[in-house]
């Protein structure tokens, strides 16, 4: 029973944590996919590079980057503009989605963790080694991510659609209508886009988030820097969430493109892979675009991780204080039969 617990509790503060954040992942998503062209073809170059390897520069590029620096926007404007153009319900695009994520991909990371961390701790000092924390982490993320991709692929082209011309937009009405079409379109296959890449960053924000939460909770008590609280639990989160931002920001921005591609049957792809993808960002646009979109990313990630941790804390910590009230009831008419009954018998024995 403790690790169905363990599934349902970790499933509950996700599914809280990735609605609270959404606008700023859909923020962060539409960053990642800037200096991407919008032809299956063409190639990234509609805005300033990052340190890419230019290897002419003529006149009219000195023009196309002029215009592209002033083009670049960052996560405020972004949000500014999508709430200009598209409206506040925009902001919130693919919610659905992230609720179906969320409910598949963070419910089994979360439950799996929880059943190895039981069974990797040491009984007698109750510690698990940080190494068995992260490989815990990689095993967790990797079978979340590759039970998820359908969600996450549907999620991310609901929140990218707003960017694209009306033409070309698709317009999915919910998450079951975005598999539906994707499936029934470009076959079963396309829901597990990018999975490679999915698995991956999977692996490496659960390894991250989960293991550094729990090693950096625990050297905050063992040290008696805090209690354990709430304070302590909002620290640790969110420091936890900052190393998983940084670990993770450049494979979801590939991760991001190859899901969000387009295919169109007798087109050749604008990448054939995750590898791909990675070269021609990064030939295109420079290596620190792997870094596109990481204010939004570390912006999302800290409060979701936060909220994550804090809830579940909020839900293990209460269940342990509140005994079963039933039970309670039970208990509480046993000790007064009991009490009656002593009472009973001394007033006898007196007469």
């Amino acid at each position: 029973m403790g690790g169905v617990k363990g599934f349902i509790e970790g499933g509950i503060a996700s599914i809280v944590a990735g609605c609270s954040t959404h606008p700023l992942d859909l923020i962060k998503v539409r960053m990642q996919l800037q200096g991407e062209a919008q032809g299956p073809n063409a190639a990234a170059q509609n805005l300033r590079p990052s340190l890419a390897f230019q290897t002419n520069s003529t006149p009219s590029s000195t023009v196309h980057l002029r215009q592209a620096t002033a083009a670049r926007i960052g996560p405020v404007a972004t949000g500014i503009r999508i709430f200009k153009t598209e409206g506040f319900r925009a902001l919130f695009s693919g919610v659905s989605a992230t609720v179906l994520r969320q409910t598949l991909y963070s419910t089994t990371r979360m439950g799996i963790y929880d059943i190895l961390k039981h069974k990797w701790t040491d009984k007698e000092t109750n510690t698990m080694p940080l190494a068995s924390k992260i490989l815990a982490g990689l095993i967790a993320g990797g079978i979340g991510a590759a039970v998820g991709n359908p969600a996450d692929v549907a999620m991310v082209r609901m929140q990218a659609d707003g960017r694209l011309p009306l033409s070309q937009r698709r317009n999915y009405t919910s998450v079951v209508d975005a598999l539906a079409r994707m499936t029934k379109q470009e076959g079963v296959t396309s829901l597990w886009r990018g999975s490679s890449m999915t698995v991956n960053r999977a692996m490496l924000v659960t390894a991250s988030q989960l293991a550094s939460y729990d090693q950096i909770k625990e050297t905050i008590l063992a040290k008696g820097w805090m209690k354990d609280g709430i304070c302590t639990h909002v620290v640790a989160s969110f420091s936890a969430g900052f190393v998983a931002a940084v670990v993770s920001n450049p494979v979801d921005v590939i991760k991001t493109r190859v899901m969000n591609m387009k295919v169109v049957l007798g087109q050749r792809p604008r990448y054939t892979g995750a590898l791909d993808c990675a070269m021609k960002t990064v030939k295109a646009e420079g290596p620190m675009a792997l870094y596109k979109g990481f204010i939004p990313t570390i912006s999302r990630q800290g409060p979701f991780t936060v909220v994550l941790f804090v809830t579940l804390e909020q839900e293990i910590g209460g269940k342990r204080k509140r005994p079963n009230v039933k039970v309670s009831q039970a208990l509480e008419k046993l000790h007064n039969y009991s009490k009656y009954r002593h009472n009973k018998t001394t007033a006898q024995k007196r007469f």
